[in-house]
Order: C-alpha cells, then structure tokens, then sequence
C-alpha cells in the first residue's frame, strides 16, 4: 500500500520500508512461492529460510515428478504398445489381502496406495522364501472381487480393496505349512489379454489399459475380458496388465 496518493493526479509515494517490503515480496514471489508462505515468510523474519527450504523440497519434488511423467508419456507414445492375447497354463498361486489402502479417488490417494501395495507385494515373496516356498516369477495384485464377502466390503468402502498374489512352484497339497492369512490357489489354464505400459502406474494408465482391453476384446459374442480380474505386475520398466478372457455362462 503507499504512503500517499495525490488526490488530484494519482501519483503514489511510498515509505522506505514499503520498497523494502516490496523488493522482499517480489523476491520471494520469483521463487514460486506461495502468496500465503510470501506472508508468513515476513511476518516470521526468523522462519524465512526455513520455509525457503521447506519450498525448495517441495519444487525438487515436483520436479522430480514432472520429469517422471514425461519420461512415461514419452516412453508409450514411442513405443505404441497393444494388447496381446495369450495363453496362461494352470499355476500355483498364493494370494495376501492388502489391508489399508484408500479407495484411490484422486493422485494423492492412487499414490499411497501403490506404496501399501508394493510393500505388501514385497512381503509376501520374503515370508514365501523364508516358508522355503520357490516364487515363479513377479508378484502381481488385483483387485478383492473373489468372493462375495470381498464384493461387499469393496462395494461399502470398508475394503481391503487390493490383494497381491504370487504363482509359485509346486502343487498347494505339498506346499509347507503358511500363514493363516495366506490363501493357496489354483488358477486353472486360460487365455488372457495383456498389455505392457512403460513408467510407473498411475490412475491415468491404470484408466488407459481397462479402455484399450475393452477396445481389443475379442468380439465372437461368446468371450468377454474379465475386468473384475484384471492384474498388475510391476516391473522396473513399467507395468503389465492383464485380464482373462472368459466364456459367457449359458
């Protein structure tokens, strides 16, 4: 605000100590801060470089992100993936609920999720290796939709929404003694399609694949792709996606 406004022609004076405030504010504002830091930042002298710090993480962070998202876009626009069919013989599997994660309704909840998931994906293959159990391949997860009683609280918001699985060697008869919320299953041979998505998972890609499974579903009016048994496997260079293709029951 200045000091004095001339009434007659508008000229604005302003005090010594408002330039000095203004040169601050348009120090501060040049770095992307926020006008509510900018704020607080003169109002606390004291905690000044300390939020500048604080705002300097944050735009690291943002970078960092940044950089990751262009890095994925660029990578599936450069390599045009598509769905494939194939064959899944019968395997082994050992599946965990994932308990606590969000329903995943924006980036931030998609995020934390991803983090419970692999964490949880990670534990399951140690406590399967330490069980003396061999793991065939990457752990996946899909969603709880196995049962009714999973339905249900998938549908109530209760959850747990996720569970992680992973196929392993052996016939579960002569699998050694597992935990008790450890659930051993056969999947019987069936054909899926899938499709590999460079980058990490995100809610934008995970939207993406259930579209263009839909797109490359087989049509014979006999098969349909089981979405509700769509799985993700993570691998360093990005995500397969896959979904049996089922027959329709009579």
């Amino acid at each position: 605000m200045p000091a004095e406004v001339d009434d007659r022609t508008g000229h604005r004076s302003y005090a010594f100590d408002r330039w000095k405030r203004a040169m601050l504010i348009t120090l501060l504002r040049d770095t992307g801060m926020s006008v509510k830091l900018v704020r607080r930042a003169l109002d606390e002298p004291d905690q000044a470089v300390a939020l500048l710090d604080r705002h300097s993480d944050e735009v690291d962070r943002q970078r960092r992100a940044q950089a990751d998202a262009i890095a994925a876009a660029r990578a599936v626009f450069e390599a045009q993936p598509e769905p494939r069919l194939q064959h899944v013989p019968a395997t082994t599997v050992v599946a965990r609920p994932v308990p606590g994660t969000p329903l995943g309704r924006d980036a931030h909840e998609w995020d934390r999720a991803e983090e419970i998931i692999m964490a949880a994906a990670a534990e399951l293959v140690t406590t399967l290796r330490h069980a003396g159990v061999t793991c065939l391949g990457e752990p996946w997860r899909t969603l709880a939709l196995e049962t009714p009683e999973q339905d249900r609280r998938v549908l109530d918001g209760t959850g747990p929404f996720w569970t992680v699985k992973v196929a392993v060697a052996g016939t579960p008869e002569r699998l050694p003694s597992l935990p008790a919320d450890l659930n051993v299953q056969t999947h019987e041979a069936h054909d899926e399609l899938s499709i590999f998505m460079p980058g990490r998972n995100t809610m934008a890609k995970y939207c993406t694949v259930v579209l263009r499974l839909l797109d490359a579903a087989p049509v014979d009016g006999d098969r349909f792709v089981n979405l509700a048994r769509l799985r993700q496997e993570v691998r360093p260079d990005g995500v397969l996606s896959s979904a049996p293709v089922e027959r329709r029951s009579a």
